[in-house]
C-alpha cells in the first residue's frame, strides 16, 4: 500500500497536518516562523534555539512563548533563559502518588533531581494528596488558606535527617531533628484558628531538603 505524504503541507494555509514545531540553534526564517508557529499544536526550542526565537520576536515576545525549552542549556544565554523562566511560576506534575509504592518513591526521588535543574517549585498532585520538596537552608512560608486544603499535612525527612523549625501547625517543631527511626511528622494538621480570620501561613525552616505533603480536596 502506498504511503501518501505532502512534505510542504505544513507551510500551506490550507494544510491539514497537525504539526509540532521544533526550533533549533540556527538562524530562523521569519516568514516560515510565523506560518509554522500559527499552525503548530506544540512548540519547542532546543536549547540555543530559544536565543533565535527571543531575538526574532522582539517587541512581541509574549505572543511567541514556546511550550518547552529542552537541552543541556549550555547554549541559551542567561538573559533569554531568565526571560522564559519568568513566564512560569510553578511546575505541576499530575500523577505520581498512586499505584505501586516503588513508583511513588521514584516520583519523590525525581523531586530531588528537579531541585538541581530548576529554581521553580515543583509539586506533584494526585487524588487527595500533594507533595512538594522544600529546599534546604530556607524559611518557607506556605499559604494554606485557599479552601482546597484537607485536614492533614506532614513533613517527612526522605533524603536524610533534617533540623526543622515550624509555625502554624498543631504540633510544631522547635529546632528538632526529623529522622526515620526517631521522629517523623506525619498526620499533623494546622493550628486552630478563628474561622472568620482564616488560617495563618505555615512556616518551615529546614537545613536539608524536606518533603512537605498535604491533603487536598475538590471544591
Amino acid at each position: 500500500m502506498d504511503e501518501v505524504f505532502t512534505p510542504l503541507d505544513c507551510l500551506l494555509p490550507s494544510g491539514k497536518q497537525n504539526i509540532c514545531l521544533l526550533i533549533l540553534n540556527q538562524p530562523l526564517d521569519e516568514d516560515f516562523l510565523h506560518v509554522l508557529w500559527n499552525k503548530a499544536v506544540l512548540r519547542a526550542c532546543a536549547d540555543g534555539g530559544a536565543n533565535h526565537l527571543y531575538h526574532l520576536t522582539a517587541g512581541k515576545r509574549e505572543s511567541f512563548l514556546p511550550d518547552y525549552i529542552s537541552g543541556d542549556f549550555d547554549s541559551i544565554t542567561p538573559e533569554v533563559k531568565a526571560f522564559y523562566e519568568e513566564k512560569v511560576d510553578t511546575i505541576v506534575t499530575l500523577g505520581g502518588l498512586g499505584g505501586r509504592f516503588d513508583q511513588i518513591m521514584a516520583s519523590v526521588e525525581t523531586l530531588f533531581h528537579a531541585q538541581k535543574m530548576t529554581d521553580l517549585p515543583v509539586v506533584v498532585i494526585q487524588g487527595s494528596s500533594l507533595a512538594y520538596l522544600l529546599r534546604a537552608g530556607r524559611r518557607h512560608s506556605l499559604n494554606v488558606d485557599t479552601g482546597l486544603e484537607g485536614a492533614w499535612c506532614s513533613l517527612i525527612p526522605v533524603g536524610g535527617p533534617c533540623i526543622t523549625t515550624t509555625t502554624g501547625l498543631k504540633w510544631n517543631l522547635d529546632n528538632q531533628m526529623l529522622q526515620f527511626g526517631t521522629l517523623v511528622s506525619t498526620s499533623n494538621t494546622y493550628e486552630a484558628h478563628d474561622p472568620t480570620e482564616g488560617k495563618t501561613p505555615v512556616t518551615v525552616w529546614t537545613d536539608q531538603p524536606l518533603l512537605w505533603s498535604m491533603g487536598i480536596h475538590h471544591k
